[in-house]
């Protein structure tokens, strides 16, 4: 029995994480002046699209609001208006806020603030969809028909204006009660249509819940730990990027064709790709599922079983755990001067593959960085249980380096041994699809070249040489910037952890056994209150509910360990 009092939160101090990972939130006064004084390179071409109602979805309190949304539900299926900033169109290629945001990479989020990828003026301020003003905007228009598979898509460069910014807990609330904003009323419909469609694409989503740090207004500097489930909402707007990724590969890999028939000329392309998980490990996870008693059959995709698990039963959280494992290898892979074949939705026509070049990363699920863990590790600091993020490492680890290949292939400039991807591998296979991503420009760098290059192929225009030069440098700073953001994530969440348990040594707890002992690392628990997730010394059996002791938990090494038995 617990003798110590309850500890609900602690202070925590992340300054020191942020000198660790040499992150600063002060920006050059060069690059803040070219933030400052940024204007609009397109003005006077673009289509006035401010007649369409948007809405933004974000976590309460962002300012740096890439999307905005606007969806129909048509006679014949679903018409999808989707607008992003238009960064490319404020930030001078060759400018020095160009080269800041280069070498930075992203956003970084902390729980105290950010260290944002570009100023706030502009990121939060002159080109943020932000609701009643009139913004630069990438605007995508994608028919769907009644399964919500996209017939016609294309990509325009607009002006719009959002009608209202909205959240997903206030997305969901309204959605319950039947009273949507117009401008998403068919977002249930259309979600869900999509995540089947996924499913039969062979797509796994995992729907592990989020630890987040969150202020503590009742004390100064201090901070507490809470979980946040995944709503449907989360789902449904989620389906919405995933698509318009989809969307932008396809134009990529076939030119400015909807249809996926073969592109004339040469294919260049900023993928976000993912190789297909190995036999071994899909094994594993079935050996796993039996022993828990979940029932698999044989024909059944991992996704498809995900799926139908209970989301409040201790397996699930064992098997969606270790499904992380299978999400690795995630990494940019750039394609220029390569000619070939389409693709479809499904995959890609068989041809060469010479001019692909690899940036590897962790694992990933298309989401939102800002709304409790992060968009691109689902089994890291953000989400419970994840493989192999509490030794300080990547959060799921992936090969694959940036570099050139053989003949044929890309660009120079890549500064490091090459990793070519075959064309079997420019799927995403989390995804089912070829992906690529462009719907966080202002907090993510890739996505402004993919964007760049998708509006090029659209208008039937040169893709911009400044585009071509910076693909291998853009894929090497994601890489390098994804692992940090993890890392810094990890870090965030191992010392609010260590400080919440520091005077609670030997308190005992209940806890979900998320992973047996292997012999080479311990056993992993969750436990519910604090949430908290940590090695476990023992053999506590897999997917059950156990009485475990708190070991240690040090903030200065952030670290926990329970014991069991007790």
């Amino acid at each position: 029995m617990e003798l110590h009092q309850r500890i609900v939160s602690a202070p925590v101090d992340f300054g020191a994480i942020r000198s660790e990972f040499g992150l600063s939130s002060a920006y050059p006064a060069e690059a803040t002046a070219a933030a400052r004084d940024a204007i609009d390179a397109f003005a006077g071409t673009r289509a006035d699209r401010t007649d369409i109602p948007f809405v933004t979805i974000d976590p309460p309190g962002a300012m740096d609001l890439d999307q905005a949304v606007h969806i129909e539900r048509t006679s014949s299926g679903f018409t999808v208006h989707y607008a992003i900033a238009d960064v490319g169109a404020v930030v001078d290629p060759a400018g020095p806020l160009a080269q800041e945001a280069g070498a930075r990479g992203q956003t970084f989020y902390l729980p105290d603030g950010t260290v944002p990828l570009h100023p706030p003026i502009l990121s939060e301020n002159s080109a943020s969809l932000l609701p009643g003003q009139t913004r630069p905007a990438a605007l995508w228009t994608i028919e769907c028909d009644e399964n919500a598979e996209p017939q016609q898509f294309s990509v325009i460069r607009a002006t719009v204006r959002s009608r209202a910014r909205l959240d997903y807990a206030s997305v969901q609330a309204d959605a319950d009660a039947n009273r949507l904003h117009p401008s998403i009323a068919a977002l249930p419909e259309f979600g869900t249509r999509r995540i089947e469609a996924g499913l039969v694409r062979g797509a796994i989503g995992l729907r592990l819940p989020a630890q987040s740090i969150i202020r503590d207004d009742k004390a100064v500097g201090h901070w507490r730990l809470v979980v946040e489930p995944r709503t449907a909402a989360d789902d449904w707007n989620e389906q919405i990027s995933l698509l318009t990724g989809m969307c932008a590969a396809r134009i990529m890999l076939n030119g400015n064709r909807s249809d996926g028939a073969p592109s004339v000329g040469e294919r260049i392309a900023l993928l976000r790709t993912m190789p297909p998980p190995i036999d071994s490990a899909i094994d594993s996870m079935r050996r796993t599922a039996a022993a828990l008693g979940v029932a698999w059959p044989a024909e059944q995709s991992v996704g498809r079983m995900l799926a139908g698990l209970d989301p409040n039963a201790p397996a699930t959280l064992v098997l969606m755990s270790e499904a992380t494992g299978l999400l690795r290898g995630a990494g940019y892979t750039v394609l220029d001067g390569v000619a070939g074949a389409g693709v479809n939705g499904s995959g890609v026509g068989a041809q060469s593959a010479d001019g692909a070049r690899a940036a590897g990363g962790g694992a990933e699920l298309e989401g939102d960085s800002r709304s409790g863990g992060y968009a691109e590790s689902p089994g890291g600091a953000g989400s419970l249980g994840g493989a192999g993020s509490r030794d300080g490492s990547d959060s799921v680890g992936g090969a694959g380096a940036p570099g050139s290949t053989g003949a044929g292939g890309g660009r120079t400039g890549a500064k490091s041994a090459s990793v070519a991807r075959t064309v079997n591998n420019l799927q995403h296979s989390a995804i089912g699809a070829p992906y690529a991503h462009v719907t966080a420009p202002l907090r993510r760098l890739a996505d402004r070249f993919a964007t760049e290059i998708c509006l090029a192929r659209c208008a039937g225009t040169e893709v911009p040489q400044w585009v071509r030069d910076g693909l291998i440098p853009t894929a090497e700073s994601m890489k390098r910037s994804d692992s940090i953001a993890g890392k810094v994530e990890r870090a965030c969440i191992d010392l609010t952890e260590a400080t919440l348990l520091a005077e609670r040594s030997g308190a005992i707890f209940e806890a979900v056994v998320v992973r047996e002992a292997n012999g080479t690392r311990p056993a992993e628990v969750f436990i519910a209150d604090p949430p908290v997730v940590g090695p476990c010394i023992g053999a506590p059996p897999e997917g059950e509910q156990v009485q475990v002791r708190l070991v240690a938990a040090d903030p200065t090494t952030r670290k926990i360990s329970f014991g069991y038995p007790i």
